[in-house]
């Protein structure tokens, strides 16, 4: 009877709605709204999660401008991919969480994942135990962008030491976690920026460093292994000239009509679009080069849950040094950037 009258007390204290930013219809940073909505429920193999913060990804702000995830779901719908949070219950099957657990993920990418809220659900295998050398803060910066850069060069090119290594857009979300997973594979690293960031790649481990908007990369660099490439258009074809024969060009955007395929095909090289996919595996691999000291990730600003336009408005604007992150459940702790750590507050 006791356990009853206390479960019965548990259940009535739960709540069972959440805030979310949701969108109507395509569009500017504007059509972002803060609503309540239901609150979510496990389904089997799921856990949920009480999201602490939620990273803010160029994925975020090209869905909300047309309006239609990849995967085709439409408005409305909650944005976000980037998880960082508290487990708050396990549905039937789970076995490797237990609530009170402290996880980051990037679930169910590229479907909606529903990050912009206070809670998610998602499969348990698409998280991971939370970095113990960062707060929610640092660890919502990390998923997409640090599983792109693993699977580009360790799953796909697996590079190896002594090899030469072009990232380009090096200070960036993916670009700036790259150099690091490069480095510690003993790789020597190259990357493309503004000369205003060369002073912070530097401290990453970058051993060269092209200002783009001085010199024309393709002219500056030679023999090259690997090249991931962050930004296609013009830079696919002036890539290639950077690659020795045989070597690997990686593009995390796809390799539409525009891309030379026969000029990469002359030059003995092997070009490849990779999606990032949701990997446990590797999100205990980035998790361990964490805490062992040899990735950090930058976090440019935090904004809280209700300012996502702002901080989508700041991410297009294509200025910042590493990641944006919101703050769902009020500021984190001292973000590692050149930026505001509270910026939009």
């Amino acid at each position: 009877m006791n356990f009853l009258k206390e479960t019965n007390m548990t259940q009535a204290t739960t709540p069972t709605t959440m805030r979310a930013v949701t969108q109507d219809a395509p569009g500017g940073p504007e059509v972002l709204k803060v609503v309540e909505t239901a609150r979510l429920v496990p389904d089997r193999t799921e856990i949920l999660v009480r999201v602490q913060s939620a990273g803010v990804n160029p994925a975020d702000w090209k869905t909300r401008a047309r309006g239609r995830f990849a995967t085709g779901a439409e408005p409305p719908f909650i944005l976000g991919f980037d998880v960082s949070g508290v487990v708050e219950a396990t549905g039937p099957g789970v076995t490797i969480f237990k609530p009170g657990d402290e996880v980051f993920g990037m679930p169910r990418f590229p479907h909606p994942a529903g990050a912009y809220a206070e809670y998610v659900t998602a499969p348990a295998r698409h998280f991971a135990h939370r970095p113990k050398a960062l707060d929610h803060t640092q660890a919502a910066a990390l998923p997409l962008a640090a599983l792109t850069a693993w699977q580009a060069l360790v799953d796909t090119a697996d590079i190896q030491p002594g090899q030469r290594v072009l990232i380009h857009a090096a200070a960036g979300g993916v670009g700036h976690l790259a150099v690091q997973i490069a480095k510690a594979r003993g790789a020597h690293v190259i990357g493309t920026a503004r000369r205003a960031k060369h002073a912070f790649l530097r401290t990453l481990g970058a051993d060269e460093l092209v200002d783009y908007t001085e010199v024309d990369f393709a002219e500056a660099v030679r023999d090259v292994d690997v090249v991931l490439d962050t930004i296609g258009g013009s830079y696919w074809e002036r890539s290639l000239r950077t690659l020795r024969r045989g070597g690997s060009l990686i593009s995390i955007l796809p390799l539409d009509e525009t891309f030379p395929a026969e000029q990469a095909d002359a030059a003995g090289v092997h070009a490849v679009f990779m999606l990032v996919e949701p990997d446990q595996a590797g999100l205990r691999q980035i998790a361990a080069l964490v805490d062992g000291g040899r990735l950090r990730v930058a976090v440019d600003a935090v904004f809280p849950l209700e300012k996502a336009a702002e901080a989508h408005a700041l991410g297009e604007a294509g200025r910042t040094t590493g990641k944006i992150v919101l703050s769902v459940r009020g500021p984190g702790g001292p973000a590692f950037g050149p930026g505001s750590p509270m910026r939009g507050r």
